[in-house]
């Protein structure tokens, strides 16, 4: 019969994705047949899935860590920050519309019909479902309409495991604390809790531990470690993405934009020993020295590149392409080395037009359908298969479209300057592809490492479910089920 457990935490950041990863990894290692659920997700990071919707980049690892291929149903509401104040509205993979906060709380309970479909849909096919929350249970402001932590859990009775973050200090409170500012209904759905994120000897924290147990009446399911090799992993917040330091080798920059989006693309490059990459943050000048500026995706293409205007990076950029520096645009940021981003119909905000980076002879027209789909593309240049996905709205054409980046499906993709040191694409995932990033590196002189990356994460996944196995009392957890 199936089952389903619920790992929620006392705040945002506090690990929740990463457990969740790594129980599905401990689950499917013990035969059963395992799937990650999110009711609700808030993440620009987002991948396609095989049913031709989009989810939480979180979800589709934590379907790599269960074996199986990433579906909608995974994560049946995403929110997509446009603004500070609005977000796109993703449900069970497609748009739905676009809300501000206060406009989104009146929405939330006509979605809790699709969040219980998608959630019986998946177990139904299913051992177990390993459930991820939002946030916390302690935004008791937040408790009527909820559909991603207590109100969930409520609806489709599902027993909860709390998180504390002990890296960041105050996880007494952190555990005892969203005790007791929760109903008591919504604390006896509590079976325990986990001790995430901790440095140095655990046994210094026994006093600590039993101060829990005691305060709360919780089962405690262990202190983990913090996991050293988490980086390796893709991270969905852009504030957890991790980047080696390194000083010498091919130097790539990425200019981190307000609303940047699918930046696990870095990832494979992270990873590479002979590259030393560095995400800008506001403020922060394009270095001289540097060999390739990457301007990433984002979710708000004009509005990031005001944001891009607003830190001096286009003159900076013009700058480093007069030097003979390399520039790769990648989704949005194609889109913004054109002449041009027109949006008529006011999608992704205000309607009307903005001027581009002109570094590249093409236009960009937004329109109302999203192009969501995985590809297989031929990489014109170096003569490389590789596979990606394309997560879009917007059609982008003009002269250099005539120099293209790629093939895919038999229609050419994307667009080179004329010198060819500007290139851009609206295919994400390329460099996960160890041949294309072999390829890719040695253009510019710099030796790839050999090692798969799909292979690293995969190993990585081993080494997180290690790493609860030794530490957690996974056994205790996985009966907790229902």
């Amino acid at each position: 019969m199936s089952r389903a457990v619920m790992i929620q935490g006392t705040g945002s950041n506090v690990g929740k994705s990463m457990l969740v990863a790594g129980l599905c990894r401990v689950a499917t290692r013990r035969g059963l047949s395992v799937a990650p659920f999110k009711p609700q997700n808030m993440s620009n990071n987002a991948a396609v899935t095989v049913d031709g919707g989009e989810i939480g980049r979180a979800q589709a690892l934590q379907a790599m860590a269960c074996g199986q291929r990433p579906t909608t149903d995974m994560n049946p509401v995403l929110l997509k920050p446009e603004t500070d104040v609005g977000s796109q509205v993703v449900v069970q993979g497609k748009r739905l519309t676009t809300v501000k906060a206060r406009e989104y709380a009146k929405l939330k309970p006509k979605l809790m019909e699709k969040v219980l479909e998608s959630f019986h849909r998946l177990k139904s096919k299913n051992d177990l479902v390993i459930v991820e929350g939002a946030g916390s249970p302690a935004e008791v402001n937040l408790r009527s309409g909820d559909i991603a932590n207590m109100g969930f859990a409520e609806a489709a009775n599902v027993p909860v495991i709390l998180a504390g973050d002990i890296d960041r200090g105050g996880v007494i409170a952190q555990l005892v604390g969203t005790q007791a500012v929760i109903s008591s209904e919504d604390a006896a759905r509590v079976t325990g809790f986990v001790v995430n994120k901790f440095r140095g000897d655990a046994s210094l924290f026994d006093d600590g531990y039993a101060l829990i147990k005691k305060s709360t009446g919780w089962r405690g399911y262990g202190v983990l470690p913090y996991f050293k090799e988490a980086w390796k992993l893709p991270a969905e917040d852009a504030l957890d993405l991790t980047v080696p330091r390194r000083s010498g080798g091919l130097k790539i920059v990425c200019l981190g934009l307000s609303r940047i989006a699918n930046f696990d693309d870095l990832d494979p490059l992270v990873q590479e020993p002979g590259v030393t990459l560095t995400v800008l943050n506001a403020g922060q000048p394009i270095p001289d020295a540097v060999d390739i500026v990457i301007i990433p995706g984002t979710k708000s293409t004009r509005g990031d590149l005001a944001y891009l205007r607003a830190q001096g990076w286009d003159v900076d950029l013009k700058a480093h392409v007069r030097r003979g520096g390399h520039v790769l645009g990648v989704c949005g940021g194609y889109q913004m080395l054109g002449q041009s981003i027109k949006d008529p119909e006011g999608i992704e905000g205000p309607a009307g037009e903005t001027p581009g980076l002109g570094l590249l002879d093409v236009e960009t027209i937004m329109t109302t359908d999203k192009r969501l789909t995985e590809v297989d593309a031929w990489h014109l240049a170096s003569k490389t298969h590789f596979q990606g996905y394309e997560i879009h709205i917007g059609r982008t054409t003009g002269p250099d479209c005539n120099r293209a980046f790629a093939v895919v499906d038999g229609r050419p993709e994307g667009a080179t300057s004329f010198d060819g040191n500007v290139i851009g694409s609206y295919l994400h995932g390329m460099f996960r592809n160890d041949g294309f990033r072999e390829a890719w590196l040695q253009r510019f002189g710099a030796a790839a490492s050999g090692q798969s990356y799909n292979q690293s994460v995969e190993c990585t996944l081993d080494a997180l479910a290690d790493h609860l196995e030794v530490h957690l009392d996974v056994e205790g957890i996985l009966a907790a089920a229902r």
